[in-house]
């Protein structure tokens, strides 16, 4: 890793978006970014060295076709920034160091019956420091700040959560950390990281859903993660469902609990669901899921709909089943019906959602989440 601090004020726009692109579709050749980004050779070639001098690139073997000169791919330097991220859930709090390239490198967690803000704010600051001395010199120098994902007005949860009433997180870190402070919605994130570390071709507007101990999601018009005035948009877990109630009341893993009586694990080392009980489940999430889905579908005429959660594998791959079979049974007559697909990152995505904030900060072609 070069010992240089990398100075992110001092990087072009186009530098950032030749890592975003090289993020997206992975290592590319200095040819294929100039047909990405419509620039000339000499202009990539320009860009990228200055990006490989920063640490940020790096080259990797010459592929050798059978016509030309051999091409090179770029890819992303793991090492070439740091990233801190903080995930704030119903019964699970994660703090984790997460490398230019989305790789976990350090991971810390708690389970507690709920989040106390004591508590919680007491495992991050004894996880935060704990991280910061094991770093080398050259890695704080790489570091670039932390990422809060915790759910918006945490008080709402129930009268055993009104401590949080008075609780600014967000201020209380941003004054004890030497480096930028983020906060976001955690379903928000969620989303973020599918767009940012999620592996798979996704098209520039889309509505992802994600299924915890309640729910929520985020919606991309235009390749970037809209947020709205208010900074309401894609809060799918508090739109209204047939029958009563909201989304969040039938499509979550408490509504889960509600039916087999007992609390689950935070992990799927302990996930003990009878099969029929979880299939009942999965049959009516998936339909308000559905409701939900054609709604904005008729609103913003989105093409796809993401589905992922702090769920086991198999669970999750019920619930978009049953998502698209109840899709087929609504009235839909004038809109196309979006595909639906699995997210790739489960339990994982909003601690990496939460890492994607100083990130996209800081390396994003516009400083935002897209």
């Amino acid at each position: 890793m070069p010992t240089d601090r990398v100075d992110p004020g001092r990087i072009s726009r186009n530098e950032r978006l030749v890592l975003s692109l090289i993020r997206r579709h992975g290592p590319l050749s200095r040819a294929a970014l100039s047909q990405h980004i419509d620039l000339s050779a000499q202009s990539v070639t320009n860009l990228t060295r200055k990006l490989i001098q920063a640490g940020l690139l790096e080259a990797e073997a010459a592929v050798r076709g059978k016509v030309g000169q051999p091409s090179t791919p770029l890819a992303l330097a793991p090492g070439g920034a740091l990233f801190l991220g903080l995930k704030i859930g119903r019964r699970l709090a994660e703090l984790a160091l997460v490398d230019f390239t989305g790789q976990v490198r350090m991971h810390r967690q708690e389970v507690y019956a709920f989040p106390d803000p004591e508590r919680v704010l007491a495992f991050a600051r004894h996880g935060l420091a704990t991280i910061l001395n094991s770093l080398r010199p050259d890695e704080m120098r790489r570091l670039m700040g932390l990422g809060i994902a915790a759910p918006y007005r945490l008080w709402d949860w129930g009268s055993d959560m009104e401590t949080w009433l008075d609780v600014d997180l967000h201020r209380i870190l941003e004054a004890e950390m030497p480096f930028p402070v983020f906060l976001e919605n955690d379903a928000t994130t969620a989303c973020a990281a599918q767009l940012i570390f999620g592996g798979q071709p996704l098209p520039p507007d889309f509505l992802h859903a994600y299924v915890a101990h309640f729910a929520g999601g985020g919606i991309v018009l235009d390749g970037a993660l809209r947020h709205g005035p208010q900074r309401n948009a894609g809060a799918l877990g508090s739109m209204p469902i047939p029958g009563g109630g909201q989304l969040l009341d039938v499509a979550s893993v408490a509504a889960l609990e509600r039916d087999i009586g007992h609390v689950l694990p935070p992990d799927d080392s302990g996930w003990n669901v009878p099969l029929q009980q979880e299939i009942e489940w999965a049959e009516r999430a998936g339909k308000a899921l559905a409701f939900v889905a054609l709604s904005a579908v008729a609103l913003a005429d989105l093409p796809l709909v993401v589905i992922d959660g702090a769920l086991p594998a198999a669970t999750r791959t019920r619930l978009a089943q049953a998502t698209r079979h109840a899709l087929l049974q609504e009235p839909a007559a004038g809109i196309d019906l979006p595909q639906v697909i699995e997210g790739t990152l489960g339990r994982s995505a909003r601690i990496l959602g939460a890492a994607a904030l100083p990130l996209s900060h800081f390396f994003q072609p516009d400083g935002t989440l897209a």
